[in-house]
């Protein structure tokens, strides 16, 4: 087994100078009072399904769709199953179709070029640069020659390019722009929330994300066509008039007798799950840079270390911090192991296998053509990756810190 893939647990091998860490970085927020009781409430009634042919009032699912487009500032907003349904959903309302090209970013997790294979569409993956985003003058060079006429660009870890050249490129060459921004919730680009830049912004509520009801997401547009598509597809069985937000009825007359119904739809059990939660965002964000602040400023004091800095135009919402070691594959190898033996579990980008959650392009064997992205290749080699969950104390940072710094020398030093 690769060294990566070991997760620490409290009857592991321990390291002989006594560092020990051994948290659970996966640990999410608790659920909210007010939701659970929201939730309680729900299960009692039985109605979990967010479509009634009977009863009064807007469901769940509506209500949250309301609150997050007035939070975002977006005309529309449709709850969904996943964030990968959402980002689905959006190539096809796009027009996107079997055998086209859509441009990707080419650091991201496997559900960005998997939505991309959904739509039977072949994922084009633009360079990644040495600041974790795309690189633009790749994204301008494939805009170019492509032939693709959109760009799923994924806001991974929360790391955010220049969209106001993002959308330059793009409007030059009639690409419409779709955002996966499920490590971006809250986050916000020269004072625009991530997500309002393109023609649709994808979002996530999966355990591990901004907010959590297990599992769901929620697409925002403008586009009254895109709107009405989006609620065709994600299901609501001709019942579009029980969302709040929705387009006239001659935009849905359009599309309802030749748009399938994919079943995509959030529960309202969910949904109740996520509305008390958005009122918490803007302090989850606090929280979160607070622990990255401190966690950089830790992890920079380590040999082979290094972190870009960031865009003074980037409202991240870190969530995690990802950093660069200046090392060769085997030396990273035995520094996952050292950290191991030290109870903290750190996720690497370059692993020659898939482990869990991380996938790097090279796993994607689906993809139509082998991809030579040589720049991206060396950063995702050497690219590290660490879960930062908001109960993380500044002792529990300083000491990562610690074993960080133990491990890249141990590392560093073997030949």
């Amino acid at each position: 087994m690769s060294s990566s893939s070991i997760a620490p647990t409290a009857v592991a091998p321990r390291a002989p100078d006594g560092l020990w860490f051994g948290k659970d970085l996966s640990t999410p927020e608790p659920i909210p009072e007010e939701a659970i009781e929201r939730a309680l409430a729900l299960m009692r009634s039985g109605r979990l399904h967010r479509y009634g042919e009977q009863g009064t009032g807007y469901p769940e699912p509506s209500l949250l769709e309301l609150e997050y487009a007035a939070y975002v500032g977006s005309k529309y907003c449709v709850a969904v199953s996943s964030c990968g349904v959402a980002m689905f959903i959006a190539l096809k309302a796009l027009g996107v179709k079997p055998g086209d090209k859509v441009l990707t970013s080419t650091f991201t997790l496997s559900p960005v070029p998997g939505a991309i294979a959904h739509a039977g569409a072949d994922a084009i993956l633009v360079e990644t640069n040495a600041d974790y985003v795309t690189d633009l003058a790749d994204l301008e060079r494939k805009a170019a020659t492509s032939g693709a006429k959109v760009l799923l660009l994924s806001h991974m870890r929360g790391h955010i390019a220049d969209l106001a050249k993002v959308m330059a490129i793009c409007g030059k060459h009639g690409i419409a722009v779709v955002e996966d921004c499920a490590h971006t919730m809250g986050a916000k680009w020269d004072g625009k929330f991530t997500g309002t830049w393109g023609q649709v912004g994808c979002y996530s509520a999966q355990t591990y994300k901004h907010i959590n009801s297990g599992e769901g997401g929620l697409l925002v547009t403008d586009d009254d066509d895109v709107a009405a598509q989006a609620i065709l597809m994600s299901g609501c069985y001709m019942m579009y008039d029980q969302h709040i937000l929705k387009p006239a009825a001659e935009v849905f007359d359009r599309w309802k007798y030749v748009t399938p119904n994919f079943s995509m739809r959030m529960s309202n059990l969910a949904a109740s799950l996520l509305r008390p939660q958005i009122g918490q965002l803007a302090d989850r964000a606090q929280r979160w840079n607070r622990v990255y602040a401190t966690l950089e400023r830790e992890l920079k004091k380590a040999a082979h270390v290094s972190i870009p800095g960031r865009d003074a135009r980037e409202e991240y919402v870190a969530s995690s911090i990802q950093f660069s070691l200046n090392l060769k594959p085997h030396q990273i190898e035995r520094f996952l192991q050292e950290c191991s033996l030290r109870g903290l579990y750190i996720k690497w980008f370059g692993t020659p296998a898939p482990v869990a959650f991380t996938s790097n392009y090279e796993h994607w064997h689906y993809l139509a053509s082998k991809p030579d992205i040589p720049r991206s290749k060396a950063v995702l080699d050497q690219l590290l990756d660490l879960r930062t969950p908001i109960s993380l104390t500044d002792e529990d940072c300083v000491l990562i810190g610690k074993i960080v710094s133990v491990a890249s020398d141990l590392a560093g030093a073997i030949a």
